[in-house]
Formats: structure tokens, sequence, C-alpha cells
């Protein structure tokens, strides 16, 4: 076709009406033009592609009007329309203060403006791209702007308000342009489709959309672009083909295989995504999209936040109602710091795949062999009957209250104890707080390395037991056990591991020290910190800390929580000299008298 026009010309708005997601301006203009309130000069500020020039010529168009209709629109029969119309009117001027942005140019538009309209009403001159003048040109056209004649209008467009200087937008009615939603772009695009008799998916119309990211002219565009490729049938594929975009089943899947807790299908979707061109940060940034969609999907009033179409909003829905509040946010949490620190990482990848490693046990911290994603917990197994005891055993100890449900899959055995699993591993001593059960000979297990695809899966703890493993030959091989422990015992070893943990960090010393750590269900400690940088201070030696705690307390089921308080807690011991001090003269108010009187410092 030797006479083509691209789209975004050919269907370039000619009147207020038909201007796309801009009601608010449009209405306002019209309602100026009809009571005679035409202002003297008009910035229209905004992002690319939302119809500022646009919008400009057609006020400018309107306003030399000779019989408007009763909606305030230009008639497009009088003289003035038609010339406009045919781009040979002598009364609109355009000015690209891009490539015209010295005094001498402004100099020579103050010329003009001089000379009375020979035709019509007005003369309006619009500035495309105001923000590029000079600083010396801006000066120069001030005197105008302020005090032009009567017949003379002003309409100013520019991407970058900011750039202007303040004089000139004291001087101008102001309207922001908004981006255009996209819902908007992709019902005119389904227009534009219908008069280029293209047969376009609704979803493909949807990408295009949320690509052009608020600008219309973007977005016929791409439309001209794709139909280029496609000829007169636009489907899903070929655009996410073409703009270069994640299909949403990608996102779908994934955040399935997270739920799941299945770390191998998720690194191998990943790298299904990457060896398809595509960068890892695009995808965790869309990631986090997909996870917003889930959130805002689970709340009837928010779902209308979802920017895409009926089919793809259903599979929001559907999802989002697998999803706890709880864990959405902690994901969303984990992809914006992986979307922060990416560039920062010198193992991109690496960095990637832990994030999504640490996703999948958001999603599923514990594992069971008998439940379902790993949601139940692994409880420990009950004693047998007495009538199955094995003659060589010892006898059953004295009944106590069954232990609660632990939090940590039998995986969490520490590396050192599972590369000694070939060599005998003896039990732990009874401690006197609680007795110690021994697991039958039929429930000794040999525990063996963890496969990482394995690790997240239901039933995959510690290697099955072979025929072998069940023979009553060693009833004494036991695998570390989770003994009881009460609160004293834990606050008897807990200055000695702040000793040994913080011998060369008084800082931290004094973090793990100055509050009393609180032990509560599934044997987790929660230690209190008064800020961020302590609970880092700890969190850089957390690793530390419970290998010490598990060691000495025999029990490696023990957590550690931090939980930041912005309020001092009753239990916290003195710290500073002057606390310490002060803890004194509260016992004894004497020490308070006699350093005033001796006029002492307070130096420990």
């Amino acid at each position: 076709m030797e006479n083509f026009i691209v789209s975004a010309r050919k269907y370039r708005p000619a009147s207020f009406a038909t201007v796309i997601g801009q009601a608010s301006i449009t209405n306002t203009l019209k309602n100026a033009i009809r009571n005679q309130q035409i202002a003297q000069a008009f910035l229209f500020t905004g992002p690319r592609g939302v119809g500022k020039t646009t919008c400009a010529r057609i006020l400018a168009k309107t306003i030399n009007c000779r019989s408007l209709t009763t909606e305030g629109e230009a008639c497009n029969e009088c003289e003035s329309c038609l010339s406009f119309n045919k781009s040979s009117s002598f009364n609109i001027y355009e000015l690209d203060a891009a490539s015209n942005n010295s005094v001498d140019d402004i100099r020579n538009l103050v010329d003009q403006v001089r000379i009375p309209p020979q035709s019509g009403k007005y003369k309006v001159y619009i500035i495309d791209e105001v923000h590029m003048l000079s600083t010396a040109a801006f000066n120069a056209f001030l005197k105008t702007l302020e005090e032009p004649p009567a017949y003379a209008k002003f309409i100013l467009a520019t991407t970058e308000k900011h750039k202007i200087l303040p004089t000139i937008l004291s001087r101008c009615q102001i309207f922001d342009f908004r981006r255009i939603g996209v819902e908007d772009i992709a019902h005119h695009l389904a227009w534009v489709a219908e008069n280029e008799h293209v047969n376009a998916d609704p979803d493909a119309l949807h990408i295009i959309a949320q690509k052009a990211d608020g600008g219309l002219r973007d977005a016929l565009s791409m439309f001209d672009q794709l139909v280029s490729f496609a000829g007169d049938r636009l489907t899903y594929k070929q655009v996410i083909d073409n703009l270069n975009v994640l299909d949403y089943d990608y996102y779908f899947r994934i955040t399935d295989f997270i739920l799941e807790g299945n770390i191998s299908q998720t690194l191998l979707t990943v790298n299904e995504i990457i060896d398809n061109g595509f960068d890892g940060q695009h995808f965790i940034t869309g990631l986090g999209q997909h996870l917003r969609n889930l959130l805002v999907s689970r709340d009837e009033e928010t779902v209308g936040l979802l920017e895409t179409s009926a089919n793809i909003r259903n599979l929001y829905l559907k999802q989002s109602a697998a999803c706890s509040p709880d864990f959405l946010l902690k994901a969303l949490d984990l992809s914006n710091n992986c979307d922060l620190s990416y560039k920062a990482s010198n193992n991109k990848r690496l960095h990637l795949e832990i994030a999504l490693m640490q996703l999948c046990n958001l999603a599923s911290p514990v594992q069971s062999p008998a439940g379902p994603r790993g949601a139940a917990a692994l409880a420990i197994p009950k004693e047998p009957a007495p009538a199955s005891r094995p003659a060589d055993l010892s006898p059953k100890p004295q009944e106590q209250p069954p232990l609660k449900t632990l939090q940590e899959p039998e995986s969490g055995i520490p590396a050192a104890n599972v590369s000694k699993a070939a060599e005998p591993l003896t039990s732990y001593p009874v401690k006197t707080t609680a007795p110690v059960r021994k697991e039958s000979p039929a429930e000794v297990k040999t525990y063996t390395g963890v496969n990482i695809g394995n690790l997240m899966k239901p039933g995959s703890g510690a290697a099955a037991p072979s025929k072998e493993n069940t023979l009553a030959e060693e009833p004494e091989v036991l695998p570390p056990d989770r003994e009881v422990f009460t609160q004293h015992d834990l606050e008897l070893i807990w200055r000695p591991m702040a000793e040994t943990i913080a011998k060369d960090s008084p800082n931290l010393f004094n973090t793990l020290t100055c509050r009393i750590p609180v032990l509560t269900d599934g044997f987790k400690v929660v230690v209190t910190v008064d800020n961020k940088i302590q609970e880092s201070e700890i969190f850089g030696k957390r690793a530390e800390i419970l290998g010490y705690l598990r060691k000495e307390l025999k029990n490696w089921g023990i957590q550690l929580e931090t939980l930041v308080t912005d309020r001092p807690v009753e239990s916290r011991k003195p710290y500073t000299d002057q606390e310490k001090f002060n803890a004194m003269a509260e016992r004894n108010p004497a020490i308070k008298t006699l350093k005033d009187q001796l006029n002492l410092d307070i130096e420990m």
C-alpha cells in the first residue's frame, strides 16, 4: 500500500469526544469555550502519547469555529474548520521548541503576535516540548505570555514540567494529563482492529495495552507492527513472542511449584525462561507483579485493581484462593528485595535461584512423609506397645505427656551428622528434666544425604529404611533426638553461649544478654531486640547460636526468632553505666545522696 498511514495518525482524535482517557480535561475545556472563559495561556503536561498535542490542536480548532455544536465541539463545516482540517489555517501556528529554542526564535514569535488575525477570532500558538527552551528564551517570552493581545492564545505542551521556570508556570492554566488505563487502551485497540478488519484476541490486546504503559500512541505503533507480522489474525501467542513478554502461564506454573515447595521444578522453569532469552531481573519484576495481583484478587473490593482480561482474571481468582495473605506479603517482600539487590550481585543467576528457594521454603516450611505439599508437621512416632518390645531393650520409662508437634523436617539434621551416617550413633544421655524415648528397632533409620531436588517434596526427609536397617542388631544406633527442655534450662546456657559466640563483639554480647530469651511452643526461642541493627547482628551469628543451643540442649528442633520492639521491656537488664547506677539508686537511695554530696561522676 503506497499511501499507508500509521494508526497513530489515521485514528488521531479530531474532537474532544474522541479523546481517550482524559474526560476531566476535555470537559473543562469545553465548558470554558461555552462560557467564553478561555485563558490566555495553557500548559498541557504529562507522559508521552497521552494526547497533549492532540488536545492543543482540538482546542485551537474549536475556539476559532464560527458555529459550535451544542456539545461544545467544532462544526467541521465552517471556513476555519475546513482550513484547519486541510492544514492550511493562518491562525494556528505550531513551534517545536526542541529545534527552535534560542532567543531569536522567540523574538520572531513575539513579532508575529503583534499582527492580528486576518480571518477568525484568535491566533493560537502551540509550542511543543516547551521545556527545551533556553533560560534566555524563557525570559524573552515572559512579558508576552503575561500580557498578550486579546486575540492571542498560547498552548504549551511538555513531558517535563519540572524543567519549566516557575515564572512561566504561574502565568498558565496547568492541565496534568494522566496515563491512559489499560482497559481504555484495549477497548480503543479493539475498535481500531474492527475498522482495519483484523481479528484480534482480547488477551492479545490487553498485553499490548499493558506493554504501552499508559501511552496510546505507543499501543497503536505496536499494533501496526504486530499486524504487519500476523496479518488479519492476531493471537495472544504472536503478541508475547514479538513483544518479548513473559507468558502469564510461566508465572502461574512457577507459583504452583512454589506453593508445593517443589524446588526442582521451580529451578527448571526459571532455566527455561532464561534459555528463552529473558533477563533474570525482568522475570523477578514480573513475579512481583504476579504476586501483587494474587494479593488484590483475594478481596472483592480490590479485584478491580487487576488490569487484565476476564480470562486471566479468573485464573488469578482461582490461584489466589490457595495462597494465604501472610505468604503473599512475605513473598512480595522477598521478591522486592531480590529485585533491589539483583544488579549489585556478582552471580545474578544464583541470587535469583536463592530467592526462589526461599519462596519455596516460605510456602512449605515443614515437610512430612505423609502430608501433602509438606504441610503436615513431623510428629514423633508413638511408643510401641509393651508386648511388641524386644527382651533386650531397656524397660519402658515412666509415662510423660506427649511431646508437641515439631516444626522442623528430618532433613534439618546437621550435615555433620548426615556425613557420618554409616557410623554408629550413640544415644544422648537422659536429662533429669524429662525422660528420653528410644525408638524400637523397627524405627531405626540410616540417615543419608538429601537430594536438593527432593528437599521440599512430601516424603523427602531421610532415605527410606532398608530391610537391613529394620533388624534389631544394634538397638543403640539412634538419630539425634529432640529432648524436652525448659525455660530454666535455656537461661542456664544462654549467657555461656553469648560469651562463646560474641567473645570478639561486645555489642552482640550486650544485645544477647540485655534481655531474657523466651521459649515458646515448638522449641522456638524468641529474642527481643530494640532495633533492626541488633536484629541483623543476631542474624549474622544465627547459625552459630543455633548450633550451640542444639548441641547443649540435645535438641535439633530448636528454632531462633527475633522480635523488634520500639518500647522498653520490663525484663530488660541495665545496659549503660547510667542505667546501672539508676538501678542501684532505686534499690538504695543513699547511693544517690552520696554521689550528690561528693559530686562524683558515674564511671564503672
